[in-house]
């Protein structure tokens, strides 16, 4: 009789359990005097209020203007925002980015260095500005906002200029505007006293393909390159770019001997009841996949193909469905169905530099319809992330995957060879985002695999640092990978490209829900994936939690001497959750591997991009009960919250880190998840703030302790049970 196959070891989120908070030992003493304090700003402030005395009044709507307020690197905790001097100044915090200061003092030891910070964007009416500066010269310690007060380093105006970008490889004269909002308010004032000032301009505004993502207004316009300085002075501009253009959908490569022909399976999919959707360049006319593909959808039916979108959709289709297709045998059963959505168009006009606006319409069309939990997008701007400032593709992406109900995944870019110094060589838009996975690509599939020297590399934006989340094999002239040409006998297309490694990694995604169901939610999917994930020498910012595994039976199996742990549930703000990890009850033998992988979905404020997730988590490890606790995931226990921000481990929405212990020393040992809310930056009560999602996959990898998988199930037999295959007939795995 085989050995029975061991899975997953489920419902572990009914051994935890909220705990009281810790105590705590705030800091209280005072770094400056009120007369310090109020020696630096004033100066700073009579200046900002002069600057605004000589603006025009079309650039500030109503009276009202914007402002910059920097906040000291010893307060930029959420706890230390200073909402009481924003009311007693009578202004609105509309945004913030990140920003370094070196202060004359600080709250820690030695001379101060330069430190990450947070400015903020503080919008109120001119006459308030220069009230507040009157005000300070009566301010004393004992006065309503002076603590607030001491927490501001300064404050400044905004000059025009500092909100342009640049962008070589745009068509000159197109451009899209970032319009702040003041939150909670009107927005139509703002919008029209703009779109008047840029018509005064001779801009052509484009307001009818406009996006609004929480308190930002995306707009495109086409004027003069030389009046854009000019447009930028209006108080609500936040940022100005050029137009970015679409992502080259040229082949990586030219061409190759004529390659074989593909032999596709005659099977049905191994499920039936998975959404999926690839949202791209559509399909040419004649292709071999129609019997696994669901429905073709034109978002616009009446524009014509992008130029080379078909082929493209079609490889990236058949990336999804089948993975590299093999030379000599049949390629694998696809895992479901799916659906292709042409996205990108291209209008009877010709190629239209507004034409990514159009997409992302296209995009939020689909994500607003809530069909799929499972997406690709395979296009999208050509740019590099921008750590100052959001883009609407990334923000939007972001706004609709909060609720951590859709896998999306997002091709990482193909620019990792361009120039370095610039910074040209960084993940693309969107897949900056926090809530989707970036999927960058490796040369080989095997386990000699690099990164592939095209495959665009991270650091992602604070949060989301981790970037590209993970890799999957793309191609290279090493080992190509191949996908089908548009033909109804088709043959095999030698291709390389994130545009591949990110459907082939939905491939992998998609195949745990159909074994699996719903017994395993979308953030599960992700922790899995992460946490089984191959890592080699290269550095994090290349291949960030590493390479996912091709097979996708080992990434849900539990071979001898593993148990594969997983909680999935929510977390409640402000809350302390001891997270139990379940051992056999005569504890494990020899030294065990410990692997730990946290994902949580959240909502992010697209307006303060150095404050963008609303959630963050701190996770303790206790070894013992009612001994100490200790860090597991980096996250030091007594930092700063300036080095803490430095690698953003409080904010970022994946948290995997991995010990080695002595099985004999683990006495329930357990972990410790303190959910934290904020808004805008600012504290949040847990009465305001919402409940989030969260999947966390532990590891145990005993050598000595060959049982542990069925030990532990028999220690906790009245809790825990083994998540198992749904299909119980004979399936293929294998990718």
């Amino acid at each position: 009789m085989a050995k029975k196959t061991n899975y997953l070891i489920g419902k572990a989120e009914e051994l935890a359990k909220i705990t009281p908070p810790p105590k705590m030992d705030p800091q209280s003493r005072d770094l400056y005097t009120i007369d310090e304090v109020v020696g630096r700003l004033r100066p700073q402030l009579q200046q900002v209020n002069k600057e605004f005395l000589d603006l025009d009044g079309s650039l500030c709507p109503r009276g009202y203007a914007v402002a910059k307020m920097t906040l000291h690197p010893s307060f930029i905790a959420k706890g230390h925002f200073p909402k009481q001097l924003l009311r007693d100044m009578g202004v609105r915090s509309i945004g913030s980015k990140a920003a370094e200061v070196k202060p004359d003092k600080w709250m820690r030891k030695g001379s101060p260095e330069k430190s990450p910070s947070t400015s903020l964007f503080i919008a109120g009416k001119i006459e308030n500005f220069a009230d507040f500066e009157k005000k300070l010269q009566g301010v004393t310690k004992d006065s309503y906002a002076a603590q607030d007060l001491m927490k501001v380093w300064s404050f400044e105006s905004i000059p025009a200029a500092s909100k342009l970008k640049e962008n070589q490889s745009s068509k000159p004269g197109y451009f899209e505007v970032g319009i702040q909002f003041i939150p909670g308010g009107t927005t139509e004032f703002i919008k029209q006293s703009f779109i008047s000032h840029a018509r005064s301009l001779d801009f052509d505004i484009r307001d009818e393909l406009s996006l609004e993502v929480s308190n930002l207004w995306f707009i495109p316009v086409i004027g003069a390159p030389d009046k854009a300085v000019e447009l930028a002075r209006h108080s609500f501009v936040r940022v100005i770019r050029p137009m970015a253009p679409l992502r080259s959908f040229r082949p990586l490569v030219r061409s190759l001997p004529a390659s074989s022909k593909a032999k596709l399976p005659s099977t049905p999919p191994l499920a039936s009841d998975v959404r999926v959707a690839i949202l791209d360049g559509g399909l040419p006319d004649t292709h071999a996949i129609g019997p696994w593909l669901n429905e073709y959808r034109l978002s616009d039916s009446s524009s014509h193909d992008y130029p080379g979108g078909p082929d493209h959709g079609l490889g990236v289709t058949s990336a999804f469905l089948f993975g590299p297709l093999p030379h000599d045998s049949e390629a694998p059963r696809p895992y479901s169905f799916v659906d292709h959505h042409r996205i990108l168009d291209s209008d009877i006009n010709g190629e239209d530099p507004l034409e990514l606006y159009r997409t992302l319409t296209h995009i939020e069309d689909i994500l607003i319809s809530r069909q799929y939990e499972f997406i690709n997008i395979s296009l999208g701007p050509d740019l590099p992330i921008d750590d100052d400032e959001i883009h609407p593709w990334t923000s939007l992406l972001d706004s609709y995957l909060a609720d951590g109900e859709t896998f999306l995944t997002v091709a990482a870019g193909n620019n990792g060879e361009s120039d370095e110094a610039l910074g040209l060589h960084r993940i693309q838009v969107p897949s900056d985002s926090v809530n989707a996975i970036a999927v960058g690509a490796s040369d080989r599939s095997d386990k000699k695999w690099q990164k592939a020297t095209y495959s665009a590399i991270g650091p992602g934006r604070a949060p989301g640092r981790i970037k590209p989340d993970l890799l999957a094999f793309g191609g290279s002239h090493h080992q190509y990978f191949h996908v089908l040409n548009a033909a109804p006998y088709p043959e095999l297309v030698p291709q390389q490209g994130t545009s591949f490694s990110a459907p082939y990694l939905l491939r992998k995604a998609v195949g745990m829900r159909a074994l699996f169901g719903h017994d395993i939610t979308p953030l599960a999917i992700k922790a899995l994936l992460i946490n089984s994930a191959q890592r080699n020498e290269q550095e994090q910012c290349k291949i960030g939690w590493g390479k996912v595994i091709d097979e996708v039976d080992t990434i849900i199996q539990s071979p001898d001497g593993v148990a594969k742990i997983l909680y999935q549930g929510e977390l409640l703000p402000g809350k302390y959750l001891r997270v139990p990890v379940p051992i056999p009850k005569n504890g494990i033998n020899g030294m065990v591997k410990i692997k730990a992988t946290c994902c949580f979905s959240s909502h992010v404020d697209p307006q303060d991009t150095s404050m963008y997730t609303k959630a963050g988590v701190e996770i303790a490890w206790i070894p013992k009960k009612d001994k100490d606790k200790d860090s597991f995931f980096q996250q030091v226990k007594k930092a700063t919250e300036a080095e803490l921000r430095r690698d953003a481990a409080k904010w970022e929405p994946v948290l995997h880190a991995e010990k080695r212990k002595n099985g004999r020393l683990l006495d329930e040992p357990a972990f410790q998840i303190h959910y934290m809310a904020r808004d805008s930056g600012a504290d949040i009560s847990s009465t305001k703030a919402d409940v989030i999602k969260y999947a966390f996959v532990v590891t145990l990898e005993a050598p000595k302790h060959k049982e542990i998988f069925s030990d532990i199930l028999e220690a906790y037999s009245e809790i825990l049970s083994e998540i198992e295959p749904r299909i119980t007939a004979d399936i293929e795995v294998k990718v």
